[in-house]
């Protein structure tokens, strides 16, 4: 991968006078660990005709074998049992492995040498690799769908056939919301205690203990609201019909009317919300209240939310697919190599 598309900036030496130069089809070993590579990872070039790379890495070329075979069997870290062995133990500093060059290479293993088998199987992961790319671009262009289609729907641009456009009006979050933000409650009394900006019971929320948002406490409401991020990447609704609603560093919408709140969610994250701040930003209930937004009729925004709706359960339906195949590579991985 070019380290800019990784990094946003070139890390490497400006004197390269040093680094070898791998072309493509070669092949070079990371040393780095990682999640899921804990004794790093070699890779083939694919994507350019030349590389650059520092001597912390480890780069060869076949002399025979064939290609696309060696690198399903470096994805399938069944070499990983021979980098085990020579790794010294406790040798790992600034996150890379002391794995001598030369006893890597002195490394066994385990494949067929019947160069037929060996391209069976490499046909055979190429084309599951080529399946799973096409279904990531299937779920790529549904999302880039979405985002046109949300921003017509909620803009009033694109409306269905019966609609009336002109029974849309501009209003405050405020005017059609009760919208609540953290506060410090008592937590030893919190199965019960009360205040005016909560006139609900507040409750402790154990399944947060060890969430992304730390301990919350939560306090009941009757109907439905909507949850927006009100600390960080502030405005986003991130949960909706909820029945407890958070009040540590969240922000909790609950509607006045009949609104739809799945058709309000759409809205408020197609919104841009801008805080500015020279911290981490932080939102108000004032400020999410003084956003405007546009309220066409509750028939008109049932039908948007029900639209989006079914086109966020196809676009998490193709997801769940690519996760399969992913699991149907790693099994196959695991089972093709001894």
């Amino acid at each position: 991968m070019d380290q800019i598309s990784y990094f946003n900036k070139t890390v490497a030496s400006k004197d390269m006078s040093g680094y070898y130069l791998l072309k493509n089809g070669e092949y070079a070993y990371n040393k780095s660990y990682s999640v899921g590579y804990d004794f790093g990872s070699v890779k083939r070039l694919d994507r350019y005709d030349m590389g650059a790379l520092s001597t912390l890495y480890i780069c060869f070329a076949l002399k025979k074998h064939d290609s696309d075979f060696i690198k399903a069997y470096f994805d399938s870290l069944k070499w990983y049992r021979e980098i085990y062995m020579i790794s010294a133990e406790g040798a790992r500093n600034h996150g890379l492995l002391n794995v001598p060059t030369d006893e890597f290479f002195d490394t066994k293993h385990y494949i067929p040498m019947d160069l037929a088998e060996q391209r069976k199987i490499a046909d055979f992961m190429i084309a599951l690799e080529h399946r799973i790319e096409a279904q990531q671009s299937l779920v790529d262009n549904l999302k880039k769908h979405k985002r046109g289609v949300v921003k017509a729907l909620i803009s009033g641009s694109l409306t269905f056939t019966d609609a009336d456009h002109k029974k849309w009006e501009t209003v405050s979050l405020a005017e059609i919301f009760n919208i609540s933000a953290g506060g410090d409650i008592d937590r030893e009394n919190s199965s019960s205690s009360y205040s005016a900006n909560h006139p609900y019971p507040v409750f402790a929320n154990a399944l947060t203990n060890s969430g992304l948002y730390g301990y919350a406490n939560y306090f009941k409401i009757e109907g439905d609201s909507i949850t927006v991020s009100g600390r960080g990447e502030v405005g986003h609704a991130i949960a909706r019909h909820c029945k407890y609603v958070p009040i540590v560093r969240l922000l909790s919408l609950v509607p006045k009317h009949d609104d739809d709140v799945d058709f309000f969610a759409y809205m408020i994250n197609a919104t841009s919300i801008y805080i500015e701040s020279t911290g981490v930003p932080q939102l108000t209930s004032p400020q999410l209240g003084a956003v405007k937004v546009l309220r066409p009729p509750v028939s008109e925004q049932k039908r948007i939310s029900s639209f989006l709706l079914k086109l966020d359960a196809k676009i998490e339906k193709e997801e769940r697919l690519i996760l399969r195949m992913e699991k149907v590579k790693a099994s196959m991985l695991q089972q093709l190599f001894i």
